[in-house]
């Protein structure tokens, strides 16, 4: 590892931060298992939430670089209208109309 204070290197993060992450996908693997087991699945798998979830695994993966802005894009809402209203509306993590 480097020196305190000194530059990273990439095998640096790796070492560094890979059991934590490894959790992480741990975490979303449990996830979607879950929702394959219950009744109702079919139904989940097309809520525009699943579907946003699918494809920000595919960004994870398919982007080379700047995932994380790939990311929040892909899940932000992206008008620019402003609505007359937001009352009652609720925050959902995905942007409804992205869903395919």
């Amino acid at each position: 590892m480097s020196a305190p204070y000194g530059p990273m290197r990439a095998i640096d993060i790796l070492d560094l931060y890979f059991i934590e992450n490894r959790s992480r996908i741990m975490d979303i693997a449990s996830f979607l298992d879950r929702i394959d087991r219950y009744e109702g699945a079919d139904e989940a798998k097309a809520d525009f939430r699943y579907q946003a979830f699918l494809q920000i695994l595919d960004i994870t993966r398919d982007t080379p670089r700047d995932r994380a802005k790939a990311v929040q894009v892909a899940l932000s809402d992206p008008t620019t209208e402003p609505l007359d209203s937001a009352l009652g509306m609720k925050a959902y993590g995905a942007w409804k109309g992205a869903a395919k």
